[in-house]
């Protein structure tokens, strides 16, 4: 049997914190830039806009015709561009702003707000907590399972990785090698085997073994073959049929180098499994930053973690103001 904690030499934490009652969650960062673990001045976005704005001289036409380029090199999008810079410019009059300074603050503000309109802590709520991992091939989804799981292993929780990818046999053996390196147990079939089986094996381990979550990995799906994408849907019905409210979080990650691609992946994913948030990897000094604004704004769907490398620690819990603060950081 798993149990909740294995003792260990680090000191215990208090009782409370133990309350097997209490809901799970992953703690947010503090508000700094460096509370995200990114770069201290952000290349390709930010140093667009950065660039836009100026050193003390004035907001001309000239400046949010700069902005409004900028974020729409950076895959914002159009229509989420000019609702941004418009409401931006709004702000920057009422507030009888001059210079660019004043610009920045003001379009600052507006890009933070319509983050924060969707932002929400990652809690699992009651154990065992079933989170569902879906991403399209080379999007750094398995890496990113691998990262939370050693997050949330960290914190004390009992964790297992389900590996639901078994259209590669690649990828069976790649969660296995990630649970090896991080201590976690990885429930399996054969390369080949069905999916929803993987899924039924899941749920019933992680209540017989009294776990607090388990990760499930799935097969990369492209959005326009609805067969594989029915799949996905079958996934859920299984974990739902034999665990009712679960799965408690379906996660899509996505590359934000990729773009609008990333929104149409987005809008497919919401439709067939109802993803409730987003990872966004590869987004540490990417020119297409701008695509976490586009997807919290299109799907309203929170931004829970972001990726900005290899290194299993390189994970962290999205913050809209600590984005923000690292975007428009001198």
């Amino acid at each position: 049997m798993f149990r909740r904690r294995r003792a260990e030499p680090e000191p215990q934490k208090p009782a409370e914190e133990l309350d097997p009652t209490s809901p799970l969650t992953v703690d947010r960062p503090r508000s700094a830039a460096t509370g995200l673990g990114l770069r201290a001045r952000p290349s390709g976005f930010g140093s667009r806009l950065r660039a836009a704005f100026g050193a003390g001289s004035p907001a001309t036409e000239g400046t949010w015709d700069e902005v409004e380029e900028a974020l729409i090199a950076a895959d914002v999008g159009a229509t989420v561009t000019l609702e941004l810079v418009d409401e931006a410019r709004s702000s920057y009059a009422r507030a009888g702003g001059r210079t660019g300074e004043d610009a920045r603050r003001a379009l600052a503000t507006v890009i933070r707000d319509r983050l924060s309109r969707t932002s929400a802590a990652f809690e699992l709520g009651e154990r065992p907590a079933i989170v569902l991992v879906v991403g399209v091939n080379g999007v750094g989804k398995t890496t990113s399972i691998a990262k939370l799981a050693a997050r949330m292993k960290a914190d004390g929780q009992a964790v297992a990785l389900a590996a639901g990818d078994t259209f590669r046999a690649a990828a069976i053996e790649q969660l296995r090698i990630w649970g090896d390196r991080i201590g976690i147990p990885v429930i399996a079939q054969r390369a080949g085997a069905d999916p929803g089986a993987v899924a039924f094996d899941a749920v019933a381990a992680a209540e017989s073994r009294q776990l607090d979550v388990v990760l499930v990995d799935t097969a990369g799906r492209l959005q326009n073959k609805q067969q594989l994408m029915d799949e996905l849907a079958k996934i859920r019905r299984v974990i739902e049929r034999r665990l009712p409210g679960q799965p408690r979080h379906v996660l899509l990650v996505l590359d934000a180098t990729t773009g609008q691609n990333g929104l149409v992946q987005a809008e497919a994913s919401s439709r067939e499994v109802g993803v409730t948030g987003i990872v966004l990897t590869k987004l540490d000094g990417t020119a297409k930053g701008g695509v976490a604004l586009a997807v919290a704004d299109r799907l309203g769907v929170p931004i829970q973690f972001i990726g900005m490398g290899e290194e299993l620690d390189s994970l962290a819990p999205f913050d809209a103001e600590a984005f923000v603060e690292w975007l428009f950081a001198d």
